[in-house]
């Protein structure tokens, strides 16, 4: 029999009920869990499928076709208001006739993606407001899950000078150049960061100071005989932790991101919560002698050996505060003395979100996830001002990960600090005294001990994303690449965690596939001129297209393996 009748056979096979999603939905989880929706499939994604079984390849095939059947999101953007409330609507009564949760993601907001494969977005927020408006219209007062704007706070327009250098900012991994944390380096790192925080800041200061002190001197200068050194109290502050060197995503974020709304206690009942993290204040370095300091002169007889009395300084007037403080250090990151200086874009971003949280929230039932970027990208000091600006207080909660490859443990773990520093700021905290990704977690989980909430339902919970994470970030070959993009259509990477609502975790509300498995990030041209994206040797679709070889690729490597035949007897257990 030639392949071809073989595959006009079997494709109605492949096309039945009998091959289920890439892995059925809460297989081995609670039947309290909720249903959620599966959308129609990218043609381009059936086109292939076919093809692979007149082939004769059935197995991917069938791996492909179980892929599309699983839950995943719909994206709306660059629609007129008039298109979206249509699409929406229609999903949305789809998915309540099936007695199912659809999961939209809204990707509109002015100047996306900073320009990058991603752009478009609305023309401006009155255009951004009307389109809103129509997505609510188009939902109503069915249920549905939506996924705010990915990136728009983690890739804020005041990031974007930043985000256009060779390692695009919200796109890399900081601490690995992957995303993915170095379990042996990251713990002497942490464990110094923790042992600042909870021994005691002076310390440190002594450290630096010695570390200047034991500098060598430039070849072929003589060490000069310095008078001693100033008393070491004029700064006791650790050096700022909150993001790893090296890394493009913290050179995008604003030095002191600093909140300025509160946070409520009692969010909604469905609402997420967020993990913490800690970035400190910047401590003053110790003088350099070849610059701030010369050698004591010999005294002489035109010298007097002292040197006159001065007049004492004036003390402050009474009535207007020391801005530096009781310390005499002033704290840039002062949430409620010092605003924060934005650029319009910037504040017209906050704007658009805070607006979009108040219409859609609105609606009754709905529950709206705010971007927080991935583990990999901001410290929680960093990302936490800008939820609280954003309105997270009146949302759900927030979504991580959102087409990137972070692993489920390193979301899991950055999303319980998040919620837990966004409670800590509610009650007045600082962000920046909050536990970081980064710190050890020995220490992290004495900060979350000591200043967590633990009853669940007063933080904010949190969804992730597992569509593309089953084996993590890539890690590109060191110096192979302009600008390796490792974020962008990378190599050999698959699927993840089937999405599901029951994830045992209290403050994790769902695991989704958010990004659409097998569509494109873009050309990733990795800092050439293209048009090939040097690394897979193609010219890759643009984003959002369909794209079958990785789609291919996160089926055979899917982790937990694909399974598509369904079980259609037997009970249970």
């Amino acid at each position: 029999m030639s392949t071809a009748v073989v595959a006009a056979v079997t494709l109605p096979l492949l096309m039945s009920p009998v091959v289920s999603a890439a892995g059925r939905e809460d297989d081995d989880e609670s039947s309290r869990a909720t249903r959620l929706y599966v959308p129609p499939p990218d043609r381009e994604s059936y086109r292939q499928v076919a093809r692979l079984a007149w082939r004769g390849d059935f197995r991917d095939s069938a791996g492909l076709l179980a892929m599309v059947r699983t839950p995943q999101a719909i994206w709306y953007g660059d629609e007129t208001p008039e298109q979206v409330e249509r699409l929406v609507r229609r999903t949305t009564l789809s998915a309540a006739w099936q007695g199912k949760l659809p999961v939209l993601t809204l990707y509109n907001v002015p100047g996306r993606d900073c320009g990058s494969y991603s752009s478009g977005g609305a023309n401006g927020i009155a255009a951004y407001e009307a389109w809103i408006d129509a997505v609510a219209d188009g939902i109503g007062d069915r249920q549905a899950l939506i996924v705010l704007e990915p990136d728009s706070l983690a890739l804020l327009p005041s990031d974007c000078a930043a985000a256009a250098d060779p390692d695009p900012a919200g796109q890399t991994d900081q601490t690995d150049q992957t995303g993915q944390t170095d379990p042996a380096a990251q713990t002497d790192q942490n464990d110094q960061a923790d042992q600042n925080d909870q021994t005691g800041q002076a310390d440190q200061a002594d450290q630096t100071g010695q570390a200047a002190a034991d500098e060598p001197p430039a070849a072929g200068e003589q060490p000069a005989e310095l008078p001693p050194l100033p008393d070491a109290h004029a700064s006791t502050a650790p050096p700022t932790g909150s993001a790893a060197p090296g890394t493009a995503q913290e050179a995008a974020q604003p030095a002191n991101p600093q909140p300025t709304g509160p946070q409520p206690t009692d969010p909604p009942s469905t609402g997420p919560q967020a993990p913490g993290q800690q970035s400190t204040s910047p401590q003053t370095p110790a003088p350099d002698p070849s610059a701030s300091q010369s050698p004591a002169p010999e005294p002489s007889a035109a010298q007097p050996s002292t040197l006159p009395e001065l007049p004492p300084l004036p003390k402050p007037d009474p009535v207007t505060p020391d801005p530096d403080g009781a310390t005499g250090t002033s704290d840039p990151t002062d949430v409620t003395d010092t605003p924060e200086v934005e650029d319009p874009e910037t504040a017209a971003r906050y704007s658009e979100i805070n607006y979009a949280v108040d219409v859609l929230t609105a609606l009754g039932h709905t529950a709206v996830y705010l971007d927080a970027g991935h583990a990999g990208w901001h410290s929680v000091s960093s990302i936490v001002p800008r939820l609280i600006k954003a309105g997270i207080d009146r949302a759900t909660g927030f979504a991580l990960n959102v087409s990137h490859y972070q692993t489920d443990q390193d979301s899991a773990w950055y999303g319980r600090l998040i919620s837990s520093c966004l409670a800590y700021a509610d009650e007045g905290g600082d962000p920046e005294d909050c536990a970081d990704q980064r710190w050890s977690k020995r220490h992290a989980r004495r900060w979350l001990r000591a200043h967590a909430p633990g009853d669940s339902s007063r933080m904010k919970h949190f969804v992730t994303d597992t569509s593309r994470n089953g084996r993590g970030p890539w890690i590109p070959r060191l110096g192979a690449h302009v600008d390796a993009e490792p974020w962008c259509n990378p190599p050999e990477r698959g699927l993840g965690r089937r999405p599901t609502t029951h994830t045992g975790d209290p403050l994790l509300d769902a695991a989704l596939w958010v990004k659409t498995p097998g569509e494109s990030d873009g050309r990733c041209l990795r800092g050439t001129d293209g048009p090939l994206d040097p690394e897979r040797g193609t010219v890759n679709p643009e984003a959002g297209e369909w794209f079958p070889e990785q789609a291919l690729e996160l089926v055979r490597y899917a982790e937990p393996a694909v399974g598509v035949i369904r079980r259609t007897t037997g009970p249970r257990h």
